[in-house]
């Protein structure tokens, strides 16, 4: 070291423990000084990064493509209930479904089951033949592992097509792992998406068939212990049937006030006409007899007198005096004469008896309907006072009845979807099958040039890191900006 002497030997001598100050100027030189440390970091590490891109092997990634379309699987079917009936994803929800079945851990583990590590990992195949069982459970976990990071889905908005990638080592197996992977898929998506609720289903309709049979039961019982055949039917009749009768009443009623009525005409009427009436009356011949007897008297006098005779005269008196007595009508006189029943009398006595059985008939019927009326309100009332509890009862066999009918048609379109979906996949098509790759692709080279930039970037660091650990102001220029004084001389440090 040649620079440095002297102000090194300064701050010895007074003590002085200030930070150096350094220059973008300082640094060329300083850095040269650990060159040889530089060199010897970035080597190593250089050494290691081309160490492990030579281990790396070359990989060849097969590639498949998967349609996805809307299914039966995605529409909302509500257990119970029909709120929210037929509601849909949309086609970015459906692929982001899609997408994380095909990444399911499950699906790789049924893919090395079903082809097993000779044909998937042969390295792994190896250490699993001789591993005890706990030590097959981490062979197998890492062989999962390795299909996962060998796995690579794709998507792309509003895009109803999956791209799928796999690589791996043999190009053979690359094709084979991702086409079982696509077959499988195929069908552990339907353990996934098929909603296995038949059984459940099942027992639940059970349970409201059971619970149906008691709200039946309690239904009799309550129909019989009341002696009602239907509720809902008599109900109505007795209301129809009422209206009739107090129609009917309101009918009687006023008949019978009209009867009432006439019957008191009838008896004012009856009051005044007399019961008895003469028939017929002869009128008294007397007089005129008299008369004619007392002229043939004075005839027979005039025979034997002269006229102014006073015999005769005396019987002209009596006759002039009987004719004026019939010409003023003093002669007159009743004949025989004949008394019998009235026939108005009669025909009004008739109308009465009548109008009075009538009004009986009348009364008795008015008593009758309104009996009738009184039983209907009594039984109407007591209808009123079980509707409460008929209803609840109504209620439950209604709701249970459509529970059970709901989960019955539920239970069969279960099960159809189930059987349907089992034999296909009419929503999932694969577009692609993945065929044996020609060219793989290895990352020696950009291992090599991460290495590079990484041993040159550490070798710089631990320069820097050297450079200010170093005691002592290492130039003149940092020396004249740390102390604040002009630097007039460099010395070289000596060795002892």
């Amino acid at each position: 070291m040649a620079q440095g002497a002297w102000a090194f030997g300064t701050q010895e001598a007074s003590g002085w423990s200030a930070r150096p100050r350094y220059a973008l100027i300082d640094f060329p030189i300083l850095l040269w000084r650990e060159r040889f440390l530089m060199l010897a970091v970035f080597a190593v590490i250089f050494a290691l990064g081309v160490a492990a891109a030579l281990t790396m092997k070359t990989k060849y990634e097969a590639y498949s493509s998967v349609l996805v379309r809307l299914g039966q699987e995605y529409v909302y079917e509500p257990r119970a209930g029909d709120a929210g009936r037929g509601a849909v994803l949309d086609s970015d929800q459906v692929i982001q479904s899609e997408t994380e079945i095909l990444g399911a851990g499950a699906l790789k583990q049924r893919v090395i089951e079903r082809l097993g590590l000779s044909r998937t990992y042969p390295e792994l195949a190896e250490k699993y033949a001789k591993a005890s069982p706990a030590e097959k459970k981490t062979i197998m976990a890492l062989a999962v592992r390795a299909v996962e990071q060998g796995l690579k889905i794709e998507t792309a908005p509003d895009t109803p097509v999956v791209r799928v990638g796999f690589s791996h080592t043999d190009p053979q197996a690359a094709a084979l792992i991702l086409n079982t992977l696509l077959e499988e898929y195929l069908i552990y998506r339907r353990t996934v998406l098929l909603d296995p609720s038949s059984p459940a289903l099942e027992q639940q309709r059970k349970l409201f068939e059971d619970r149906l049979a008691q709200a039946d039961s309690a239904y009799e019982d309550f129909l019989t212990s009341n002696r009602i055949g239907d509720f809902v039917a008599e109900k109505a009749s007795l209301s129809q049937l009422q209206a009739q009768i107090e129609q009917q009443k309101y009918q009687t009623d006023a008949q019978l006030q009209d009867r009432l009525g006439r019957l008191a005409t009838l008896n004012s009427q009856l009051a005044q006409v007399a019961p008895e009436v003469r028939l017929y009356r002869d009128v008294s011949s007397a007089p005129g007899e008299k008369l004619v007897t007392l002229r043939l008297q004075r005839e027979e006098l005039l025979s034997r007198y002269r006229a102014d005779a006073r015999p005769v005269q005396e019987l002209d008196a009596q006759i002039a005096q009987l004719e004026a007595g019939i010409a003023a009508g003093r002669a007159q006189g009743d004949g025989g004469r004949r008394i019998g029943l009235n026939p108005v009398h009669q025909t009004l006595q008739t109308e009465k008896i009548q109008l009075t059985s009538e009004v009986s008939a009348l009364r008795q019927s008015q008593a009758e309907l309104a009996g009738q009326i009184d039983r209907l309100t009594e039984r109407r009332l007591r209808l009123a006072e079980l509707e409460p509890r008929f209803q609840q009862l109504s209620l439950d066999r209604d709701v249970l009845q459509a529970s059970v009918r709901d989960f019955t048609v539920k239970e069969e379109q279960s099960r159809a979807a189930q059987e349907i979906a089992a034999r296909s996949n009419d929503n999932i098509r694969i577009v692609q099958r993945a065929i044996a790759p020609t060219k793989g692709k290895s990352l020696r080279k950009p291992v090599v040039v991460l290495a590079f930039l990484f041993a040159g970037f550490s070798a710089l660091c631990a320069g820097l890191l050297c450079m200010f650990l170093r005691p002592g102001l290492p130039t003149p220029y940092s020396a004249a900006r740390t102390l604040d004084l002009p630097a007039l001389g460099a010395a070289a440090l000596k060795t002892r």
